[in-house]
């Protein structure tokens, strides 16, 4: 009786699915851009795949061949001379003590001879770390020993030892084990999942950790900023330019009037304004557009402000969204304004939930183009733009509130 219901429903979850982006793509209005966005973005998915397909290859390949040579150099027989054996132990000095430079090497016949000061802690790391060296038969200690580096030139200078960390440990992994992971994640998640496991708290565990993997892998992003913890403001970077037809001024104050913002930015609802204006610590509160017809409102302050070059922003703490940005303004050659953008936001869920919001459409990257257009167009016509949030008749034309910047010759940031 189950499975004669899912398999009824399937068919028809499909076709209302087809039936919604065919209304999507074919709409009279917005259908054409939506079908050369599509379009666009196909070819770019495509090229970025071909991109990492390439580098993945090259990544096992190397992997490969380094595997291949610490095989053979375990069971073939070392010849190599002196210098050889001496230039692979300064190779590895600093994987294995802070300060290189201070550490002497002498190699005769096989036999390593280490001196120079080194601190106690890393004593004992090094002299184990050279006798591994291909070709070293024996390691002779002649080292001087510091508990600290007070006083002692050789160990002055900042440390330089790298951190040895499990690669999986690690916040950024490589092309190949990215792949491993996520091929071992997938089917980890389709095992578990797709045999009925979903039913005893092991098979959901095992899926669930198998779905992480994959996740993992596909983003290349830590699980913090996936879940959205620790992840500070920083899980989604955005950086947009936009160049306008109109001075400095009008574009500096059109893009500063906040309340104003919901006539030409489609997801934002409302945003009111309190403390003193065109301030540095100027708040202001937020309302936009959030999942399945509901709304997201947070608080913003402004923590830096140049008059008529930039504006800076952070959320405040407790934020959902924690959020953080800048907007600097340039005059090009031709009179027009230059407007360069960057944002870093950590949406609910982390980067998990941005994945989320682009599967059903919502790229804020899009949006933020989109928006830039609006302004751009408002800007440099005079005509409000007629599908934002919020109409702007109410209000009269963008560029007619403008005045209010150029009165004033200062205005604040807030948050997006």
């Amino acid at each position: 009786m189950e499975t004669d219901s899912r398999g009824s429903v399937l068919p028809l979850v499909g076709a209302v699915g087809i039936g919604a982006a065919l209304a999507y793509l074919l709409d009279p209005d917005r259908g054409e851009r939506r079908r050369h966005l599509l379009a666009d973005k196909i070819i770019h998915t495509g090229r970025v795949a071909g991109e990492a397909v390439g580098v993945t290859s090259r990544d096992l390949v190397n992997r490969s061949r380094g595997i291949a040579a610490a095989t053979r150099g375990r069971f073939a027989a070392d010849d190599s001379d002196d210098v050889v054996i001496t230039d692979r132990i300064r190779a590895q000095l600093g994987r294995l003590v802070s300060h290189p430079g201070a550490i002497e090497v002498q190699v005769q016949n096989g036999r390593a001879v280490l001196s120079g000061p080194v601190l106690t802690a890393e004593a004992d790391r090094l002299v184990n770390g050279v006798r591994k060296v291909r070709g070293v038969t024996d390691v002779e200690n002649r080292l001087e020993k510091h508990d600290t580096a007070d006083d002692v030139p050789g160990l002055q200078g900042s440390p330089r030892l790298p951190a040895t960390k499990f690669e999986l440990l690690q916040e950024n992994w490589t092309p190949a084990t990215r792949l491993a992971t996520t091929v071992v994640g997938g089917a980890l998640a389709t095992l578990a999942l797709g045999r009925g496991d979903r039913n005893n708290v092991l098979g959901r565990m095992v899926g669930l950790a198998g779905i992480a993997l994959f996740v993992r892998g596909a983003t290349n992003k830590p699980f913090g900023q996936l879940l959205g913890v620790g992840a500070g403001r920083r899980a989604i970077t955005i950086q947009k330019s936009i160049n306008i037809a109109a001075s400095m001024d009008e574009v500096f104050a059109s893009l500063t009037d906040w309340e104003r913002w919901p006539e030409w930015m489609s997801h934002v609802r409302e945003v009111t304004v309190s403390g003193e204006r065109d301030t540095e610590g100027e708040l202001t509160h937020w309302v936009v557009d959030g999942p399945a017809g509901t709304t997201v409102s947070w608080d913003s302050i402004i923590t830096r402000f140049v008059p008529q070059e930039l504006v800076a922003w952070k959320t405040v703490e407790g934020s959902p969204i924690a959020h953080a940005g800048i907007m600097r303004f340039s005059r090009n050659d031709d009179g027009s304004t230059r407007v360069d953008i960057q944002m870093s936001y950590n949406p609910i869920l982390g980067a998990a939930g941005h994945a989320v919001a682009l599967a059903f459409g919502r790229d804020p990257k899009q949006q933020l183009d989109d928006d830039l257009a609006r302004l751009k167009t408002a800007i440099e016509t005079g005509t409000p733009p007629h599908d934002a949030a919020a109409r702007s008749s109410r209000r009269g034309t963008l560029s007619s509130g403008t005045s209010r910047g150029v009165e004033a010759e200062s205005s604040s940031a807030s948050g997006i």
